[in-house]
């Protein structure tokens, strides 16, 4: 086990003087992009505003998503295994946690409950799980909070229904409101957003293979339908930025770089429209923000669905799939009962040959973003999918979290 700021042989003097009046809470998100560092991100948030007395908080590994919280000010980050049960009590009793806040990683929340810390766990993509992914859901933690989606398919009702301690909570997203006077409003597009996200996974050898395909095709779609500026989200190194983004002699202006999540959520409400990989958080933060949103191809399974909730729920084609030479949504859905890791090998299957004919797939992409764009300027109704779920997530996870640390502590039994 190692922290950021000290040695473990200093641990303990320096935890025992960091000010034991407030309750401390230990976070962590999945290793799997930058949704669960948003959803950490909003529920911090809630709970600072909402207990008397705020919580300290310190994370356990997030290494992908530690950007996205700077500003939330986590005491310390320990870069210990999620799983490794044995680590993960030495931080709880180090740093005397008093409850858990988890978001999709499931084996971390597993393992606070292994060390006596009740935890809450968020899935924000309940709709997703099948059968083969039961080991990896903590299933009996202390609170379970499901967050509200357009569609549950039958395959994993059997494995919900088998939460001990289920909650439904609305969107968990950020500062959201859905009053916005642009709720239905469409282009002309000048200023435009490109999100990628956090591009990353456990699983994924290459993450740099999704960008090279996509982001050149997006922005001669962006220029084509008379965009002028455009910002490039997401962890790209500057290498690759530079490989990818047009020259001198293109009209379009454009800048690159990750943001923390408040200022991601500034430039979103400031542009004109958001292109996307389809991210259920940042289609939400969108959402709640009525900013015109189009889905790029998906990178992972959970996108595949997310883009579909998105185009349904806002009532217009601005989902752009892969060509079906490059992948079959179909086919994938039709075929993931061994669970989202098989699954999402074959994706990342597809995705590297679309990388290695780069030629012949952007084409392709860019007259479908250009499309999509053509279907978002004529309008949408932008708050689709908050209207459907909600927006208060946020404020319902942490007054879980605040139950739970105003409970007497109890030994428990490990899991």
């Amino acid at each position: 086990m190692t922290e950021d700021s000290t040695d473990s042989g200093e641990l303990s003097e320096l935890s025992g003087s960091s000010g034991w009046g407030r309750p401390t809470v230990a976070v962590a998100g999945a290793e799997f992009g930058w949704g669960s560092s948003g959803k950490l991100s909003a529920v911090i948030a809630a709970l600072r505003e909402r207990a008397p007395k705020p919580p300290r908080f310190v994370g356990l590994a997030s290494s992908l998503g530690r950007p996205l919280l700077t500003e939330h000010g986590i005491d310390r980050w320990y870069d210990v295994p999620p799983g490794d049960h044995r680590a993960v009590a030495e931080v709880v009793r180090a740093e005397r946690v008093s409850a858990g806040l988890v978001v999709l990683e499931g084996p971390a929340a597993m393992a606070l409950e292994s060390a006596g810390v009740p935890t809450v766990f968020v899935d924000s993509l309940p709709f997703l799980w099948t059968e083969g992914d039961r080991s990896a859901l903590p299933l009996e933690t202390s609170v379970y909070c499901a967050q509200r989606c357009v569609g549950l398919p039958p395959e994993c009702r059997g494995l919900l229904a088998s939460v001990h301690r289920l909650r439904w909570v609305e969107a968990v997203v950020a500062g959201a409101t859905t009053a916005h006077p642009r709720a239905g409003r469409g282009g002309p597009f000048r200023r435009a957003l490109l999100n990628l996200g956090g591009l990353g996974s456990p699983h994924l050898a290459d993450w740099t293979r999704y960008p090279r395909v996509v982001v050149p095709a997006a922005l001669a779609a962006l220029e084509a339908s008379g965009a002028r500026e455009v910002h490039v989200a997401g962890n790209l190194p500057s290498g690759l930025v530079r490989e990818l983004l047009p020259g001198p002699e293109s009209g379009l202006r454009v800048t690159a770089g990750p943001l923390p999540h408040r200022a991601f959520l500034d430039r979103l409400a400031d542009c004109d429209v958001l292109l996307t990989s389809p991210g259920l958080t940042t289609l939400l933060e969108a959402g709640a923000l009525a900013v015109p949103a189009v889905c790029l191809p998906p990178q992972n399974l959970s996108q595949i669905f997310n883009a579909r909730f998105h185009a349904h729920a806002v009532g217009a084609a601005v989902r752009v799939p892969w060509p079906a030479e490059v992948l079959s949504e179909e086919s994938v859905l039709a075929d993931r009962s061994a669970g989202e890791d098989a699954t999402l090998r074959g994706i990342y299957e597809s995705i590297a040959k679309a990388a290695a004919q780069p030629a012949r797939v952007r084409p392709a992409l860019s007259r479908a973003v250009l499309g999509a764009l053509g279907h978002a300027a004529r309008g949408a109704g932008w708050t689709g999918l908050t209207d459907a779920v909600g927006t208060g997530g946020a404020a319902q996870v942490a007054g879980h979290v605040l139950t739970l640390l105003h409970q007497p502590r109890l030994e428990r039994t490990p899991l």
